[in-house]
């Protein structure tokens, strides 16, 4: 369920309550004329159960309140009510399936800015990455893949993709096109500088390599595990499950391979070189393809249950 207020200009007020009345998936409606200063304008709170909720910020910014008046969404993780049982009976669907499309929208182009932390975790990221596919040691492999951020910017670019939002696109096309490479250009420069130290040589990474070895190796595995990552990724984030996410992030290898290409240019190693770089592009392919079919079928199901609802 989700708590609603909306800041409503006081002309558009009785329009947006008596939406909000014949509305099923909505309770505990309260409006109070006149609290709102800035902008200036009537108070009004209402829960949602999730699966309507998507129908009802869109008839709220098809009436203009987002650009005249305010709109905040917050979770519920509890509520002991009686109203809130009989709204989520009345509306079809589950509320743990349902794709508040508003919410993902929001939460993944938030993932996108091309920041200086952004960055700074992928680069961090890729040379550790760099150190375990060296040392042979899955342990920093699986390290870097959960501090990687790149999962973020391939869910706003698969949300873009099903949505038309250019903006959105850009920023995740940008932050990928750069942070990977500022990434590998980053572990090219430690992977020097660890070998002038003494820590590591290239004979560590040409030797046997019987654990990580497999990120520089593609094969048809390796599209099926980006595929059905990105498919419990997308999930993951359309039914608010981080633990799931974490799960996606650990399987696939992204910033390994990307980590293990930048090692391999720097040593001068061309077959691993480009047999990490076509690992890191079977991966992304497979994770935004996914992800863009996952989200289909979400919105296709989505409008099948609100014209169910219309119906009613």
């Amino acid at each position: 369920m989700l708590h609603i207020r909306v800041i409503s200009p006081e002309s558009m007020t009785e329009k947006v309550e008596q939406m909000l009345m014949t509305d099923q998936a909505v309770t505990h409606l309260t409006v109070v004329t006149g609290a709102a200063r800035s902008p200036r304008g009537d108070l009004i709170e209402f829960d949602v159960v999730r699966e309507g909720a998507s129908g009802v910020l869109d008839a709220l910014r098809g009436l203009g309140i987002d650009e005249r008046g305010a709109i905040s969404v917050e979770n519920v993780d509890m509520a002991m009510s009686g109203a809130a049982s009989r709204a989520a009976d009345r509306t079809p669907g589950l509320g743990v399936d349902a794709v508040v499309w508003h919410e993902i929208e929001h939460k993944t182009g938030e993932e996108t800015a091309l920041s200086v932390s952004f960055l700074a975790f992928m680069s961090v990221a890729c040379v550790i990455a760099g150190i375990g596919v060296l040392l042979d040691q899955p342990i920093l492999i699986v390290g870097s893949m959960v501090v990687g951020p790149e999962f973020g910017p391939l869910a706003a670019l698969c949300v873009g993709l099903v949505q038309r939002r250019r903006e959105l696109l850009h920023r995740s096309v940008l932050a990928l096109a750069v942070g990977f490479p500022v990434g590998m250009a980053v572990t090219v420069l430690a992977t020097w500088l660890l070998t002038a130290f003494g820590l590591v040589d290239a004979a560590m990474l040409v030797a046997e390599r019987p654990l990580t070895d497999f990120i520089w190796r593609p094969d048809a595995l390796s599209w099926v595990v980006g595929f059905l990552a990105g498919v419990a990724g997308i999930l993951s984030l359309t039914s608010s499950k981080a633990g799931t996410l974490v799960g996606v992030l650990i399987s696939v290898t992204t910033v390994p391979a990307a980590a293990n290409a930048a090692v391999a240019i720097a040593y001068g190693v061309g077959n691993e070189a480009w047999g990490s770089a076509l690992q890191l592009v079977i991966n992304l392919v497979a994770i935004v393809v996914a992800g863009v079919l996952t989200l289909l079928v979400q919105q296709t199901a989505w409008k099948v249950a609100a014209r169910r609802r219309g119906r009613r």
